[in-house]
């Protein structure tokens, strides 16, 4: 499943939308404000599907993840001098990337790559496309993607 993560261009807090190959709207992200970055991802029908929650005066950036109101995991970032790492408390996935922080995969304890995600530089906002081998993990992938540039967009700020 491939599915095109574009931000909006005009929007006061985070905002994306998120669309299918055929350009069909899967996804609503919207921002709100809170202390720290507070996601929530809508699907087609605006039905909660999920959400981030940046955890505040943490050392490093942490964001845990929200199915409903049940805590299923969180991804922090690892102080490092080069290359960005994250720590990830879900299911035994990792991330593994570039330097840049701009082409990345989702892989599991096995090996297995779970999601590819590539940003696509010539846009006027954050643009991204994630290759996901099992649709199951589209909600999962997509919170990791969305924690991710949020921790990006704080480092920017």
């Amino acid at each position: 499943m491939r599915l095109l993560f574009k931000q909006r261009f005009f929007s006061w807090f985070d905002s994306y939308d998120i669309y299918d190959e055929s350009g069909n709207t899967m996804f609503v992200v919207k921002g709100e404000l809170a202390w720290g970055h507070l996601l929530r991802i809508y699907d087609a029908r605006g039905n909660e599907v999920g959400c981030i929650r940046e955890r505040i005066l943490t050392w490093m950036p942490k964001f845990e993840m929200y199915l409903g109101e049940q805590y299923v995991g969180c991804i922090s970032k690892e102080f490092t001098l080069f290359r960005p790492r994250f720590n990830i408390d879900y299911n035994g996935w990792h991330v593994e990337g570039d330097w840049l922080e701009w082409d990345y995969s989702i892989i599991d304890s096995a090996g297995r790559s779970i999601a590819s995600v590539s940003k696509e530089v010539w846009n006027w906002t954050d643009t991204y496309v994630i290759d996901i081998q099992d649709p199951k993990n589209t909600v999962f992938a997509l919170m990791l993607v969305l924690a991710i540039d949020a921790e990006k967009c704080s480092r920017r700020d």
